[in-house]
């Protein structure tokens, strides 16, 4: 058992900087954060300030950091998709453990690549599926196990993404196009494909899908919208989708209301009523939703055979007040209905009266930030693995399933069988 561990960051966006990075900091002398890296000078400069790293440990890209001689003894990559498997597969080769966050990437090659080279390193290789580590769902999963419900035969899940979370990073934001970063039921729901499986302990068969980009396109733009929201645009109104109400005005999520988080720290290291109007006129997060490059779907079903021939049914859509998760899973002795939003699990078994657990709020992805940040400590210090903590192979099987629905998806809805899509993984 170690008394400390170090670790090192590449990428210091929201899930770096703002997620992961104060979570480490909380365990105290347990931890030492050693070096950054990051191409945005005032990140890096912000984070450098605040958690005491010398200029010489602080680095412009990740592949300059990866260059150096080994920096830490872990190294977090919270780096956008598509640069994790060059990244990853550097730092493996170095001998770092790593915690990497999702998706893994967007192609099934590099799938492989990265699978490959953790098991001729040795390199332990921990994927942000927060999910899994929350308090709420690891009440389901011991609710599940211990047979109220029966064997879980259906499950009818959805992800409300909510219609400002869909503006902001699958239409004005980084995830908006696939081309640059990863189809959005990879991207955004690989933690419900992941989670799913865990929770009913399922494996999946078969795949068909369903979706497209409905309503985000110039096709839907109203009449008087102009190519900015602060531009003259006479539809600014009845546009739920303005920016300005958005990240100024929203009652939650804006400025006026006090808050200087996400959204509004991704448009402004240092969030201010002047500093995010300066974002909206003149960055991304300001364009019309209807005259944005966004390719990815606001709306999309999966449905899923499993290896026993039980199935799920999986719908994600923007066109959601909240940000929020449902499921309900249908087992043969009763029901369990999950609702994340309102913070309560309810076990119905069949002919008996209904149990409602109510769980308390955390924050975080519902505390799963700070969940896996705690058991990746425990891991680095201790070698413990909860039943939670997984391996990369484990992980990879929620990527499976997300990218055979895009592929039925984009081949109107054909059935993709997984073992295909795990061969090639192995190939």
């Amino acid at each position: 058992m170690k008394e400390k561990f170090s670790i090192a960051f590449i990428g210091l966006g929201n899930r770096g900087k703002d997620a992961y990075l104060p979570e480490f900091a909380k365990l105290g002398d347990r931890v030492e954060i050693t070096a950054i890296a990051e191409p945005d000078e005032g990140k890096r400069r912000d984070v450098a300030e605040r958690y005491g790293i010398p200029p010489q440990d602080c680095f412009e890209s990740g592949e300059e950091l990866l260059l150096q001689p080994k920096l830490a003894d872990a190294l977090c990559i919270a780096t956008m998709d598509r640069l994790h498997m060059k990244q990853a597969v550097m730092a493996m080769e170095k001998g770092y453990d790593i915690l990497l966050e999702k998706p893994v990437s967007p192609f099934l090659e590099e799938c492989r690549i990265i699978s490959e080279t953790a098991e001729r390193t040795g390199s332990r290789v921990v994927i942000c599926h927060v999910l899994r580590y929350t308090p709420f769902y690891k009440k389901v999963k011991e609710v599940l196990e211990s047979g109220a419900i029966g064997t879980v035969v259906t499950i009818q899940a959805i992800e409300n993404v909510g219609y400002w979370h869909q503006a902001h990073s699958f239409v004005r934001g980084n995830w908006r196009n696939a081309n640059t970063s990863s189809p959005m039921i990879l991207q955004k729901c690989c933690h419900d494909m992941d989670l799913y499986l865990w929770l009913a302990k399922k494996s999946s068969r078969r795949v068909s899908s369903f979706g497209s980009n409905y309503y985000f396109n110039k096709a839907h733009a109203p009449q008087g919208s102009s190519v900015r929201c602060m531009e003259g645009c006479q539809a600014k109104g009845n546009c739920p989708f303005d920016a300005e109400k958005i990240y100024v005005k929203h009652w939650k999520l804006g400025i006026e209301s006090g808050n200087t988080g996400w959204p509004n720290d991704v448009l402004a290291l240092h969030p201010s009523k002047e500093t995010i109007y300066d974002a909206i006129r003149t960055g991304p997060y300001g364009r019309c939703v209807f005259a944005c490059d966004n390719d990815v779907v606001d709306h999309q079903v999966v449905n899923v055979e499993m290896t026993d021939g039980s199935t799920m049914n999986f719908t994600m859509t923007g066109f959601t007040e909240s940000n929020s998760r449902y499921a309900k899973f249908m087992g043969t002795q009763g029901e369990l209905i999950a609702d994340l939003g309102a913070e309560t699990i309810m076990v119905q078994p069949f002919g008996l009266p209904a149990q409602t657990i109510h769980m308390p709020k955390e924050v975080g992805h519902g505390g799963g930030d700070a969940g896996i940040v705690q058991e990746f400590a425990a891991l680095m210090l201790e070698g413990k693995s909860s039943s939670s903590l997984t391996s990369l192979d484990v992980s990879l099987e929620s990527h499976y399933v997300a990218l055979a629905a895009e592929k039925s998806r984009r081949e109107g809805g054909t059935v993709i069988d997984i073992d295909e899509m795990r061969k090639k993984r192995k190939q």
